[in-house]
């Protein structure tokens, strides 16, 4: 190697900027502070660094080389956290699965992301049974690795740094579209960290801060918007499995939780506990919303009951890693249905069919330019360059802007459902009705609910000659969808709404019923 060639290696050793370096800084400033708690266990900021270092050499002991895929199925532990870590530090690249997902769909993912290996928990491995996966570790209780030991193990060698750069794959976050195949949102280190630089500018996250992590890991907005950041800023976080809202309320409590992030299905579940009235909330000076829109009522009911805690809204989704805009406390007042301005690295249009800005208050696609988006949809070319046409990421959800820039989300373009702050494919429910006997017809559209915010519902045509009630085929539909993807009511109908040309127009369906 010659000696300009060595220098400019070790410049670029200097100025690398991967999530476990990120990792590092904050150990090296938070020290012996602690970092995460999860049930009787406790790390502290160095304990977490030693850990992924520990994880990553086991990893790379089994013969995994960076850029290989490791899946994650597993329900939110310490463990969890520390494995995606892990992975980040040794260069391997965390696919994330959602642990409702059982059969064809599990192994799809497991397929196309082309994971060499997975780890899971007791509780999810016979999920695994029938298939073909060359390493299956675990997160506790033993495996080819057993990632709570290996953190744990002062004796574990620790891993050196992987040959990494900020354009290296870090993770691949599997999203549904509009079709039953979901895609994999492939994000690099430097997306990652320039996405924590919005979230810490624009959320107030500080080093002071107690936080109660409650949603899944796996999904982007708990982890990357808040769990990670906030471990960045030196913050203290308390993880739970589920937001069990008992459990959360006496947390909050318990350990004078500052700061807390949910979705508007949780705060609706949390505001009609008996326990919310109960419980001492006062420490909370901060509480999060998004994922799905909320209610201006239920957001007026959140503020007068919890009185001095600030309100902020955080819009955008999985391919943008996932924060696109937010609404500011001091915003709320004016615009409690809007969902703020862009944030540090985002920029945001709102234009018609032809990529042309639309005027204030008109509705149009919204479309983003930021270093946080993906930089492709895993080994699907055509849909990654849909997504980035004309130079711009399409988000397909239709909104519009005011005359101050402030974006408010009204529709998505196609008919993906967002049932608790979780996005669904439509199709994949029709096509799993449709495998019923009885069903002719089927049209499955999001229907407004005060407790789902989107009900999924079938509306089916049955077979001449055919009966079938709604219990048969929400139980039909359970036998191959995970749970939140089943729908929630059936209607039957004679026919299906159609324009001349065949269509179906289910923009019909979403209707209100006369009456």
């Amino acid at each position: 190697m010659s000696d300009a060639g060595e220098l400019a290696r070790l410049i670029a050793v200097a100025r690398r900027n991967t999530v476990g370096d990120a990792l590092r800084r904050a150990a090296s400033v938070r020290r012996d502070a602690v970092a995460l708690r999860f049930g009787a266990r406790s790390w502290s900021f160095r304990d977490l660094d030693r850990a992924a270092s520990r994880v990553a050499s086991r990893l790379a002991a089994l013969g995994l080389r960076p850029g290989d895929r490791i899946a994650a199925y597993g329900r939110n532990s310490d463990a969890y956290l520390i494995a995606w870590l892990g992975c980040a530090r040794g260069g391997f690249v965390h696919v994330p699965v959602n642990y409702a997902l059982t059969g064809g769909e599990l192994a799809y993912i497991l397929d196309q992301s082309g994971a060499r290996a997975v780890l899971t928990s007791p509780a999810l491995a016979p999920n695994l049974a029938g298939i073909a996966m060359e390493f299956i570790g675990s997160f506790e209780d033993g495996g080819a690795i057993d990632v709570l030991a290996t953190a744990r193990d002062p004796d574990a060698p620790e891993a050196s740094d992987a040959a990494l750069g900020e354009a290296s794959l870090g993770q691949i976050v599997y999203t549904s579209g509009t079709t039953a195949a979901p895609k994999g949102a492939a994000m690099t280190h430097g997306a990652m960290m320039a996405h924590y630089y919005s979230c810490l500018h624009a959320l107030d996250f500080a080093a002071t801060d107690r936080a109660l992590a409650a949603l899944p890991l796996y999904h982007t907005a708990q982890m990357h918007v808040f769990t990670m950041p906030q471990l960045l800023a030196g913050a203290s976080t308390v993880l739970i499995e589920a937001p069990v809202p008992d459990l959360v309320l006496r947390l909050i409590e318990e350990h004078r939780i500052t700061s807390f992030f949910a979705p508007p299905t949780v705060w609706i579940s949390l505001l009609r506990h008996p326990d919310f009235a109960a419980r001492d909330l006062s420490s909370l000076e901060r509480v999060y919303y998004g994922a799905s829109i909320m209610p201006v009522p239920v957001l007026h009911e959140l503020r007068e009951r919890l009185p001095r805690a600030q309100p902020y809204n955080c819009y955008g989704q999985t391919e943008i890693a996932p924060l696109a805009t937010v609404l500011r406390p001091e915003e709320h007042a004016a615009r409690p249905a809007s969902c703020g301005q862009p944030v540090l690295n985002v920029e945001t249009r709102v234009v018609d069919p032809e990529m042309n800005d639309v005027p204030p208050g008109t509705h149009g696609e919204v479309v983003h330019r930021s270093p946080h988006l993906l930089s492709a949809y895993w080994n699907k070319p055509e849909e990654t360059a849909a997504a980035f046409a004309g130079g711009w990421f399409h988000s397909g959800d239709v909104g519009f802007l005011d005359e101050d820039g402030y974006l408010t989300i009204v529709d998505r373009i196609r008919d993906v459902i967002n049932t608790g702050g979780v996005l669904v494919a439509s199709r994949e429910v029709e096509e799993a009705l449709f495998t019923h006997p009885g069903v002719s017809e089927v049209a499955v559209v999001g229907l407004p609910d005060d407790v789902w915010i989107e009900a999924i519902t079938a509306f089916v045509v049955l077979r001449q000659g055919h009966e079938a009630d709604a219990a048969e085929l929400i139980a039909h539909a359970r036998q191959q969808l995970a749970g939140f993807k089943v729908p929630k009511r059936v209607q039957f109908v004679d026919s299906l709404p159609r324009n001349t040309a065949g269509k179906l127009l289910k923009r019909e369906l979403r209707r209100p019923a006369p009456g």
